[in-house]
């Protein structure tokens, strides 16, 4: 199955357990570009580039050798081949992933990488720009969303039970930045599936996927 699902969506929404579900359900390959912008962000921090500097971020961001494996039931994630799959979720990489994911240098050089990985199809991509920017011709185009207030409660879960006002502070100031930055904004586009993943479990989640794929294919 050559098929590309392109899925975009907020943070906390179940991006990232929904499309792997999917790719294993149909024996694709799953690619999660998030965590590129989050090694590429790892790498400006431990390199000393100043990430709230876009000119600075701008010059290095060719340097990195950023690696994605792309088996569904065990993604990496790596830089210059060190595997950096937990460093890039710490709270320095949170809160610095989004000026660094603006920086229009950035994401051309990950959206150029995302094409190669992606090549004839047969996988499934999540991120915030995969139907507008990355894959346009993607078959399958979803956009995944959830109350916020669940998806505050889903990621301060994933994270030891933090605190989950604060959590939903942080994800709601995310989406602003996603929606309103001028470079491939998260946005919803024509022919994209709204799926709201607020009251369903994750296996209704990616049963409705699921559908949408064998519908369409």
């Amino acid at each position: 199955m050559n098929v590309v699902v392109a899925v975009d969506g907020t943070s906390g929404s179940g991006k990232s357990s929904t499309c792997r579900g999917v790719a294993q359900r149909l024996g694709l390959r799953y690619l999660d570009t998030g965590a590129q912008y989050r090694a590429m962000t790892w790498w400006m921090l431990r390199n000393g580039v100043d990430v709230h500097d876009a000119t600075a971020v701008a010059a290095h961001a060719q340097a990195p050798v950023i690696e994605s494996g792309t088996d569904p039931a065990g993604p990496t994630i790596a830089v210059d081949g060190t595997d950096v799959s937990v460093e890039i979720r710490s709270d320095e990489v949170n809160g610095a992933v989004s000026p660094v994911s603006a920086v229009p240098e950035v994401r051309t050089r990950l959206v150029e990488l995302q094409r190669e990985i992606v090549g004839a199809g047969g996988i499934v991509v999540e991120g915030r720009d995969i139907g507008s920017v990355v894959c346009p011709d993607a078959e399958v185009k979803v956009y995944l969303t959830a109350d916020p207030a669940a998806r505050a409660a889903r990621r301060a879960l994933e994270n030891g039970g933090a605190d989950v006002a604060a959590t939903e502070a942080s994800l709601l100031a995310r989406d602003q930045i996603d929606s309103g930055r001028a470079v491939a904004p998260l946005t919803m586009v024509e022919g994209a599936v709204h799926v709201d993943s607020t009251d369903l479990t994750l296996e209704e989640v990616i049963d409705t996927v699921v559908g949408l794929v064998m519908e369409r294919v």
